[in-house]
């Protein structure tokens, strides 16, 4: 195994960089690895310090016949984000709301602004105190700021048909 990915499938077409889209799946699937705003340090055990894990990104998922869909990763907000409506055209957004370590629902609803999807499901909030941020929150942040853009929130475990 590479990274706990099967060995047989971590080859050169399925690795990326920022910049590089990979093609899955005969064509059917395009991945691109866009830019995230976020600390990346990790650590193995309590007794070792923090170390650089990488540079943060997102991704922006292409499906022959489907949806685009675009999953911020955790992140700030950034305007830079308005670039990937640019070249692609978002169906479903998926943006962090938590606070504290990531955007909170204000900023999250300016993301949507910038990027314009079809869709948005918040992502990455309630899963402990420290992240304040709520679905209920960001709906009036994305009132507030008069988009149009269709809220989705799942619920923990719940999985969705994207169209």
């Amino acid at each position: 195994k590479h990274l706990g990915y099967p060995a047989e499938l971590a080859q050169a077409d399925t690795i990326g960089h920022f910049g590089g889209e990979l093609t899955l799946l005969d064509g059917d699937v395009k991945v691109l690895f866009v830019r995230a705003h976020h600390g990346s340090g990790v650590s193995a055990d309590d007794q070792s310090g923090a170390r650089h894990g990488g540079a943060p990104g997102g991704f922006v998922i292409t499906i022959r016949s489907g949806p685009t869909i675009y999953h911020t990763g955790d992140t700030d907000l950034f305007s830079d984000m308005a670039l990937v409506s640019r070249f692609h055209k978002i169906d479903v957004m998926l943006v962090c709301i938590g606070d504290h370590f990531t955007m909170g629902p204000a900023r999250a609803a300016e993301a949507v602004r910038l990027v314009n999807p079809r869709e948005v499901i918040p992502m990455h909030y309630g899963t402990f105190p420290m992240l304040t941020g709520t679905p209920e929150t960001f709906e009036r942040e994305l009132k507030r700021s008069k988009l149009n853009t269709q809220l989705r929130v799942m619920k923990i475990g719940e999985t969705i048909a994207l169209l």
